[in-house]
């Protein structure tokens, strides 16, 4: 069974979901750290981890074997999710489910993106 511990570090609410039926579903097995991070944190964290300058949605990385972290900016998730015609909270749970697929090793294109429409579908509720 998928283990995910959330923490927060915003003064925001974060949305509730099953994410660890979602992690599950995904990445059976693993222990995922979900953390909601602020634009200054996220942007920090793209630039060590990746050499980026820009504030990012979501990053994801490895950190041991069957373990990940993602990291969710929920200010940027704001911002974009009406360009994704969704709302807030829905984006939120996309870019969770993004994120597990890029720690499966997936990358973006078709069958990435037909796999997160089917997860939005069965968990975004």
């Amino acid at each position: 069974m998928a283990k995910v511990e959330i923490t927060n570090l915003t003064r925001r609410p974060s949305p509730r979901f099953a994410y660890t039926a979602v992690a599950a579903k995904v990445l059976p097995g693993w222990n995922i750290s979900l953390v909601f991070v602020g634009p200054t944190k996220a942007r920090e964290l793209n630039e060590r981890l990746r050499a980026k300058s820009y504030i990012p949605n979501v990053l994801s990385y490895e950190v041991g074997e069957k373990s990940g972290e993602i990291l969710i900016c929920l200010a940027e998730a704001e911002k974009q999710a009406s360009a994704h015609d969704m709302s807030a909270r829905e984006f939120v749970l996309y870019l969770f489910i993004h994120g597990l697929l890029h720690l499966k090793g997936w990358a973006h294109g078709a069958t990435m993106e037909k796999c997160e429409r089917t997860l939005m579908a069965r968990f975004g509720k």
